[in-house]
């Protein structure tokens, strides 16, 4: 299993995974754009309400911080990578993003950072979680979901 890493300064915190995936692009791109079975094959979040769609917003709530609803924009959204947004600068935003790279034999390599950044991050910070964990059982959902192996569900998208 992959590790996910972290890498903080003053004003920004990146946490990132990349794992591969035995499944092509458009299989592991219709799991992270299908919000009605988002949270079926991902254990990480309670719920995501709204279209994962260009310029759609979401409403993610995470269970490693329940309390909390993540009001995501889709900024871009392409069949190789998504970029979600949260906030504005230059006060705080929050950017998660998703990318597969094809290999050959019809395999991906997923990677998914998330930016914490902004001049009020120094102040927030520390009422954050470690999310290196979190995106650790993401990244391993979606390669069991996408390769097929989470038992008695059909992911055969």
């Amino acid at each position: 299993m992959s590790q996910a890493t972290s890498r903080t300064s003053l004003f920004s915190t990146t946490t990132t995974i990349t794992i591969d995936i035995d499944a092509p692009a458009d299989k592991i791109m219709s799991l992270l754009t299908n919000a009605e079975i988002f949270c079926d094959w991902n254990s990480t979040l309670i719920s995501i309400k709204g279209q994962i769609k260009q310029a759609e917003q979401l409403h993610v709530f995470s269970k490693l911080t329940p309390k909390r609803m993540f009001n995501f924009n889709v900024k871009e959204l392409s069949p190789l990578s998504m970029v979600w947004q949260e906030g504005r600068m230059p006060a705080m935003v929050v950017l998660r993003s998703f990318k597969l790279t094809p290999k050959s034999g019809g395999s991906c390599i997923f990677t998914m950072s998330e930016v914490f950044k902004g001049f009020m991050w120094p102040f927030m910070k520390s009422s954050f979680p470690d999310y290196r964990p979190d995106f650790e059982q993401y990244a391993g959902d979606l390669k069991a979901a996408a390769e097929g192996s989470i038992s008695g569900r059909g992911f055969g998208v």
